[in-house]
């Protein structure tokens, strides 16, 4: 902007004869001072969370509510997002609509990402094996619906002494699950965080209108490593009956049967090029 040329020359002349050792300090002063983008302090907050957690280990809740704060002070702008831009808006009304996915960053331990739906836009039901999740509304509104496997049930996968006999089952391969949130949120508003066996493990993502939703995880999705994401059908309770389990009446919309699917037909994510702040890793 040539703002230097347009000082007066005298005050040109009191900068150039400062001692340098004067201006060496000023110029270290400057870089102790240089602005921190909210994504960085994101970057770095998550390295620190995570850099003792693995599959299935959760952060101490100290480091929880640090990495929350973070997540829950963050704004669309932080990310070099508007409401404006293409992915949130629908292209083809009488299809599905797309997804986008923007990456930030992935290591072994952690990813940082974030999903841009336009109105209507679904995130089918899915799991997060092993991890813990926080998941930040930037902007707009969603309904979101989770769930947790039902203790003590069964049919309960991540129980050891679930002993339930396939032929018991009238519908084989479902899965009893509580719900564990069924509301819609509009931000701005506090991250969600799941973890590996609660907190809603299993979500659902509806776009009430065009939003983005930021996400870490703890560990990322690795198939070698056993942490692939299935996705889920989900019945009310009445539809199915197995033997042993029972739910009081009044308490039943509160529980549903989850079935793996294999073929997502109105789903699709389409990957585009992150061009906000960059992360620099350290």
């Amino acid at each position: 902007m040539g703002i230097e040329t347009a000082l007066p020359d005298r005050k040109g002349k009191v900068f150039c004869e400062l001692p340098k050792e004067t201006n060496s300090r000023s110029k270290r002063s400057r870089r102790r001072q240089r602005k921190v983008y909210p994504v960085q302090k994101l970057y770095e907050t998550c390295k620190e969370v995570f850099s003792s957690c693995g599959a299935g280990i959760i952060p101490p809740p100290g480091d929880v509510e640090k990495l929350a704060a973070v997540l829950n002070s963050m704004k669309l702008e932080d990310v070099g997002l508007n409401p404006e831009m293409p992915y949130f808006r629908t292209e083809a009304p009488d299809e599905a609509p797309k997804i986008t996915y923007l990456h930030l960053y992935e290591c072994e331990k952690f990813s940082i990402g974030i999903f841009c739906l336009p109105p209507s836009g679904v995130i089918p039901l899915h799991n997060h094996p092993g991890m813990t999740v926080f998941s930040k509304l930037l902007f707009g509104s969603m309904h979101i619906k989770s769930y947790d496997w039902a203790v003590d049930s069964p049919c309960n996968p991540c129980n050891p002494s679930a002993n339930a006999n396939p032929s018991q089952i009238q519908h084989p391969g479902v899965q009893l699950a509580k719900v564990k949130v069924d509301a819609d949120f509009t931000a701005p508003c506090n991250s969600s965080i799941l973890y590996p066996a609660a907190g809603g493990n299993m979500h659902c993502f509806t776009a009430l209108t065009a939003c983005a939703v930021l996400d870490v995880l703890g560990p990322p999705y690795s198939d070698p490593e056993g942490r692939d994401c299935t996705y889920y059908f989900d019945f009310p309770f009445t539809n199915f009956s197995v033997d042993g389990v029972s739910v009081p009446e009044e308490e039943r919309e509160g529980y549903a049967w989850l079935q793996e699917r294999e073929k997502l037909e109105d789903f699709a994510v389409v990957g585009a090029v992150y061009d906000g702040p960059v992360i620099v890793e350290c």
